[in-house]
């Protein structure tokens, strides 16, 4: 077996692979049933391979404050054996990919700390379900896998930096094999392409438009542009444009002199100063209203802004970076964005796909609410069963990753409401997952009581209603549809019709949607 690992340390082999074939080899030569190998990040750990636990474990970031075994294993140089009758817990229980339909714990437990140039690097963890699966010779044996291990890990990060044409430096130590910055998890084909993309476009300073459907993480990718840029030492500022009263835009963005309105009582440096020589984001650019939208244009092309109030210019050096969910292009077409910002904006487009796209990913980020629920809510241990991920795998995810974190979240809190004790190891089956309850909320209105279906298929004999009835009802209908799609929040609800919000309060109450 040993010959394997060292073979694999000359080998062409993605980063990824050869560190997934370790720890299926360490797995076929000591016998057990699960092996972690897991990087030390700040103060959590993070699974970067493994084998014999449950896909969703791959998401976990195991904070080393909350959980004493793998404090233990990183205090101490040699490995650590936690035998059967130890009473510390153990973060595996429950996540052995043959333990989720029971309540089995693990019951034989082996870790060690990893070095790798003399710096603490993180941990490798071998378990069993059957006692007396590890004993002394197991712990010295092991010791020389350990020391393959470590160079497999070496030649993987030089392998990596060499990749990315990097020199090594003094924190090279720091770098993860395969990072989760800024929390994008997922190691699907999809996203792996995506993340090489922005690194690569990183280092330019075109300005960059990122598309995608509301809750994808938008802002996330955006921070990973920005810290992969040249322009990482400096700030990156951002601006939600749906948030910004029309009244209060050009102030919030350029910034206003004393005097320059009612309440300006100081001179006050808008959001493009704060971001000189950074990055400035542009969240939800598409609510921006259309004559805010023409100072923004002014300044992006001469690279220059002027406070409310005052004729003088300030030069800006700023990169921009803009998001949004809506069809800009189309936008521009209705005459409600204007073009040549459109044009200015999306010189690099970047297309972030929705989760549904994302293959396993969806188990990968599930585990990850897991972990922080678990901690947040101060549980022994939470899972999936198999017929959860199942459920999860098969759902559309219409609000993406925002959807998915609350159903985490709210399916646990329905275990502890049903009287689960949170010393327990809780598994969550798919009915408080309550999906088809969020997908019935996310279709349609049942088509034959609408009033769009009755004017368009009319029962024989049935009485038209009038146009003005017919339109009404389907503005209603579509009205009520958006605020289900959004938990009823009016803003969202108003990017997805379309409308300003301001309006579609207004066109709530006409149709008696709204009542305040």
């Amino acid at each position: 077996m040993k010959e394997l690992l060292l073979t694999d340390l000359v080998a062409d082999l993605p980063n990824a692979v050869r560190l997934q074939r370790a720890v299926h080899t360490i797995k076929e030569q000591f016998r057990c049933d699960a092996v972690g190998l897991l990087h030390l990040d700040g103060d959590s750990l993070r699974l970067v391979a493994a084998t014999g636990l449950a896909h969703e474990a791959l998401g976990r970031h195991f904070t080393v404050a909350h959980h004493p075994r793998f404090s233990t294993i990183l205090s101490r140089r040699e490995p650590t054996w936690f035998e059967p009758g130890s009473i510390l817990p153990d973060p595996y229980d429950g996540l052995l990919e043959d333990q989720r339909e029971h309540s089995l714990h693990v019951h034989d437990c082996l870790g060690a700390s990893l070095y790798v140039e003399g710096r603490l690097w993180g941990v490798l963890t071998l378990d069993a379900q059957e006692i007396g699966a590890f004993d002394d010779n197991t712990i010295q044996e092991l010791q020389h896998y350990i020391q393959i291990l470590q160079a497999s890990i070496r030649v993987t990060m030089l392998e990596r930096e060499n990749r990315n044409l990097r020199q090594l430096s003094s924190n090279a130590m720091q770098t993860s094999v395969n990072s989760s910055e800024n929390e994008i998890i997922g190691g699907s084909d999809v996203l792996r392409q995506l993340l090489d993309e922005l690194d690569v476009i990183a280092t330019s300073d075109l300005p960059i438009l990122l598309l995608g459907e509301t809750g994808v993480g938008k802002e996330l990718f955006a921070r990973r542009i920005h810290k992969r840029s040249n322009r990482s030492h400096k700030p990156m500022v951002h601006v939600n444009c749906a948030a910004l009263p029309e009244s209060l835009a050009e102030s919030e963005l350029f910034g206003h002199v004393k005097g320059a309105f009612s309440g300006a009582t100081t001179d006050r440096p808008g959001r493009f100063e704060a971001a000189q020589g950074g990055t400035l984001f542009l969240d939800e650019v598409g609510e921006l209203p259309l004559n805010v939208q023409a100072k923004l244009l002014r300044a992006l092309q001469n690279g220059e802004v002027q406070r409310l109030g005052t004729d003088h210019a300030i030069k800006t050096d700023v990169r921009i970076i803009a998001a949004t969910n809506r069809d800009l292009k189309a936008y521009t077409q209705a005459g409600d964005f204007r073009a040549d910002l459109y044009h200015r904006l999306s010189v690099y487009p970047v297309h972030i796909p929705p989760l549904r796209e994302r293959g396993h990913d969806i188990l990968m980020l599930a585990g990850h609410f897991l972990e922080f629920t678990r901690s947040r809510l101060g549980l022994r241990g939470i899972r999936l069963s198999s017929e959860a991920e199942q459920a999860l795998m098969a759902y559309p995810w219409p609000g993406n990753v925002r959807e998915l974190e609350h159903v985490i979240s709210r399916a646990a809190l329905k275990l502890l409401s049903s009287g689960l004790a949170r010393d327990q190891i809780m598994t969550i089956h798919p009915e408080p997952l309550d999906l088809d309850l969020e997908f019935r909320q996310k279709q349609p209105a049942a088509q034959p009581t609408t009033a769009r279906t009755m004017a368009t298929n009319p029962k024989p004999g049935a009485p038209l209603p009038t146009l003005r009835e017919a339109v009404e009802q389907t503005q209603a209908g579509l009205v009520r549809r958006a605020l289900a799609a959004t938990d009823g929040h009016w803003a969202n609800a108003a990017r997805l019709l379309g409308l300003d919000p301001s309006n579609l309060h207004k066109l709530a109450k006409k149709l008696g949607v709204k009542t305040k």
